[in-house]
């Protein structure tokens, strides 16, 4: 008996240390992003990004799978599903080449808040006064970190707040989809918009990497990536969601190490205050929703 608890102990350990992984892969592949910015258009860099997630995944599960893991039951809904992450992608891409990659990570922080808001209309998850209260708590943490209005407002705060929706719809739309499709296949379909559909418009902004640091960027990017979604997907199988799950908000630490070595970058206080409030909105509505699922048994 001792033994198979000490198995499971491990396994969720490893669980958890799988999700503080992907906390720590998608700062470094932001922070790349950041880096290229400087010199390229947002949509070359999302493509880039996508594209070599595209390309890791099909080196990865073509020798196990073969080619059955590109056939979907839902082809329009995993085009759609894929249209969301490259737009959330972009979005991000786009406002980190101006604002500091800590304080866009604190506001992207309300994605969570953002699928339990989107669960209503879109799962027909009800949801309740605490639940409402909660998110309006998310939100004022937000307003916080941006100050609208203030001196230090950035008009590129904006598009973090519609990269954590479009990542709110591309959640839900991946509950949906797990139920006929495999991880593997749901996996592959997330980036084939960004990869393949967004070919057209490189000839538009397509410029030529100028040095080699750069290239070693733009191909680092999809395998981090890939790498930071192969965690996440690993922790999720290893562990229950609602342990696991608070562990993605080790990404703030992540992006203020990256922003400070990087870019010299340090949020202040009200950022710091900020980010501390949507935490724990995001902390209290993951608990709500476990606790209600326990009293549904």
């Amino acid at each position: 008996m001792m033994g198979v608890l000490r198995a499971l102990d491990r396994r969720l350990l490893t669980g958890v240390l799988f999700m503080c992984g992907s906390g720590l892969v998608f700062p470094v592949m932001n922070g790349a992003a950041k880096l290229l910015g400087a010199h390229y258009n947002s949509v070359q860099i999302s493509w880039a990004r996508a594209f070599g997630h595209v390309l890791f995944l099909m080196m990865a599960f073509l020798p196990k799978y073969g080619v059955a893991f590109l056939k979907t039951k839902r082809p329009m809904l995993q085009v759609f599903r894929s249209s969301m992450l490259f737009l959330s992608n972009l979005c991000f891409f786009f406002a980190i080449s101006f604002i500091p990659i800590a304080q866009a990570s604190s506001i992207s922080m309300t994605g969570p808040l953002v699928v339990a808001l989107l669960a209503w209309p879109m799962l027909g998850e009800r949801t309740t006064k605490v639940r409402l209260v909660l998110l309006a708590v998310g939100f004022v943490g937000v307003l916080i970190v941006i100050r609208p209005g203030s001196a230090l407002f950035h008009w590129a705060s904006l598009f973090v707040v519609a990269n954590s929706t479009f990542y709110g719809v591309y959640q839900i739309l991946t509950r949906r989809v797990s139920t006929v499709d495999s991880p593997a296949t749901s996996a592959f379909y997330s980036s084939t918009v960004g990869a393949f559909v967004m070919i057209a418009a490189m000839p538009f902004v397509w410029k030529t990497p100028v040095s080699g640091f750069d290239l070693t960027l733009f191909c680092a990017m999809g395998v981090l990536g890939a790498a930071g979604h192969y965690c996440v997907a690993r922790a999720l199988q290893l562990a229950p969601a609602n342990l696991v799950s608070p562990f993605q908000y080790f990404q703030l630490i992540g992006s203020v190490l990256v922003g400070y070595l990087v870019f010299g970058d340090l949020p202040d206080g009200w950022t710091w205050f900020g980010a501390g409030v949507i935490v724990a909105a995001g902390l209290a509505l993951g608990w709500t929703q476990t606790r209600r699922r326990h009293e549904q048994r």
